[in-house]
């Protein structure tokens, strides 16, 4: 027996609408769009006041399951997800053992069957991610790889990663960048700059990530091939994926929250949640990111959830990067772009949706009729306290800890089954 359920009243947006109406959904799928439906269901939900948008797609995650399933697992990330109006994540292949063949992305998938957001693996562009030889990205495509990368790490050799984006191409995946030239950083932990001399550790020159990114955008013009740049955070790697773009050259990037909103100011705390790679830069780094994403530099809001153990974050100079995000970032995205004029709730959805299904070639990002009923149902007024003991995640360490966000996510539907309540 077909399953429905009417959702009333609602502020119906994806990048194309800003309407009000009713979305019929039966057998998982959204049936009917009108301005009113009259049909009964066997559940109804009253959106009066709420937006309901497209699920939010996360091209950028960290479920550390093989092999860290105490920091997070597929079951728990997608929990978190679910609980941020994510329903689908892109995961990172920096598990263990490293997903960079058919097996490790069979377990995934398994795992992901119950889970509460489809999970897409993301397949290491070397074996082992040792940099020195390229996995078999046809096999890893068949199985279900959506793109490759070896984020965590850069891909080091130049030639190495110059045949990957052609290899990349030819199998259908998208080459994700992490750009970091690790002789740069150099043992870095934060940004280089006052803050790092103030406290006395050693930083991170922005270099690091300004000549990588140049380099993915020469290679990107070499070979005609497209290159997708990880987590920006510089204003010369924004800079550089800008003048690429105008010259034709196909390179996209993402952004998170924390870059637009935070400074490296947040680390005088002593707080190892404050640190993540790429770290928190300058105020003149905040505002092009910024700017960036504004202008349509910056094509896709993520989140690099990256979830750690509160052991293993107490120390500050030795705990790893990484900071979780899936139940913030629309929250925080709504309040510092929404809430303050700066961008339109449409142009959050094409960022934060449409645009990394498209990236990724999965489906998703929009509200049209024979479209999964993935649904994220958002009191975009409603304003929160982020509590980090009241978080999905197995891990706490958000950079939002204490911070009023502007936005709620209420109700999160995938497949036409309620997912996350807020009333639960």
């Amino acid at each position: 027996m077909e399953k429905t359920i009417l959702i009333k009243n609602g502020r119906l947006v994806d990048a194309r609408m800003d309407t009000t109406g009713d979305i019929l959904v039966r057998d998982g799928k959204i049936a009917k769009i009108a301005p009113e439906i009259k049909e009964q269901a066997d559940t109804m939900i009253d959106a009066s006041g709420l937006a309901v948008l497209p699920g939010l797609v996360d091209m950028h995650v960290h479920l550390r399951d093989p092999g860290y399933q105490y920091k997070e697992d597929i079951l728990s990330g997608c929990e978190a997800a679910a609980a941020g109006g994510v329903t689908s994540v892109a995961c990172m292949p920096n598990t263990s053992p490293v997903n960079d063949n058919p097996e490790v992305i069979d377990y995934i998938l398994l795992r992901a069957r119950h889970a509460k957001a489809r999970v897409y693996p993301v397949a290491s562009i070397t074996k082992r991610m040792e940099g020195e030889e390229l996995n078999n990205f046809s096999r890893l495509k068949q199985a279900g790889a959506v793109g490759v990368s070896d984020d965590g790490r850069p891909v080091e050799s130049r030639s190495i990663m110059k045949e990957a984006l052609c290899r990349a191409q030819a199998a259908g995946l998208l080459p994700i960048s992490h750009c970091e030239d690790l002789s740069i950083i150099n043992g870095g932990i934060i940004n280089q700059g006052k803050i790092s001399e103030q406290l006395g550790v050693k930083g991170m020159d922005r270099l690091s990530e300004d000549s990588i990114t140049q380099r993915e955008i020469d290679l990107a013009r070499e070979t005609g091939c497209p290159v997708h740049i990880a987590h920006v955070s510089t204003a010369g790697a924004v800079e550089a994926v800008r003048q690429a773009k105008a010259a034709g050259v196909k390179v996209t990037c993402e952004t998170c929250p924390h870059y637009f909103m935070l400074t490296e100011k947040e680390l005088l705390k002593r707080d190892a949640d404050y640190r993540m790679n790429p770290p928190l830069r300058e105020e003149t780094d905040r505002i092009a990111v910024e700017q960036g994403v504004l202008d349509g530099t910056i094509d896709c809001i993520v989140t690099d959830h990256a979830p750690h153990s509160a052991g293993e974050k107490a120390n500050f100079e030795t705990a790893p990067n990484g900071v979780v995000g899936l139940e913030t970032s629309l929250a925080a995205t709504l309040t510092a772009l929404y809430h303050t004029g700066k961008l339109s709730l449409q142009d959050i959805v094409r960022l934060m949706s449409e645009a990394p299904a498209k990236l990724l070639k999965i489906e998703g990002g929009v509200l049209k009729e024979g479209a999964a009923a993935d649904l994220a149902l958002v009191d975009l007024d409603e304003l929160w306290t982020v509590e980090p003991e009241k978080l999905h995640s197995k891990s706490k360490n958000t950079v939002f800890k204490g911070k009023s966000l502007r936005g709620k996510v209420k109700i999160t539907l995938l497949d036409g089954n309620i997912v996350y309540s807020d009333n639960e």
